[in-house]
């Protein structure tokens, strides 16, 4: 059972087949990110969780109820920071460091592009 200090939330949206949907879930099974809502639903098979997003033009209101607002805000952050670290490393194999180089000095030449180039 999940903390009752998180709070609750309730997301009205329109679903293309069942209307106007009204859904309570828990605080921390809601989170607004890229112009959509994302509501975790359930757990699959593999223990993965079953999202819905909902675009952010679909949803009429959220009404949240928090012990303090400060609070929602990091636990929002919270959210959408791991969520961005979940995806780097889904979509880019880890937390690796991205490629560095060395600057490298170009000169034109008169006439424009085409000049030489020296590294």
């Amino acid at each position: 059972m999940a903390d009752t200090e998180l709070g609750t939330a309730v997301i009205a949206y329109e679903d293309p087949e069942e209307g106007t949907v009204e859904r309570t879930v828990e605080n921390e099974r809601i989170a607004y990110f890229q112009d959509h809502w994302i509501v975790k639903l359930d757990e699959d098979e593999a223990g993965n969780d079953v999202v819905r997003r909902i675009p952010l033009q679909r949803v009429h209101y959220v009404e949240r109820s928090v012990e303090a607002f400060e609070d929602e805000v990091g636990t929002l952050r919270s959210q959408v920071e791991s969520f961005a670290d979940d995806l780097r490393s889904t979509l880019l194999g880890g937390p690796e460091e991205p490629e560095r180089r060395e600057p490298e000095r170009i000169e034109i030449g008169e006439g424009g592009a085409g000049g030489e180039t020296d590294r």
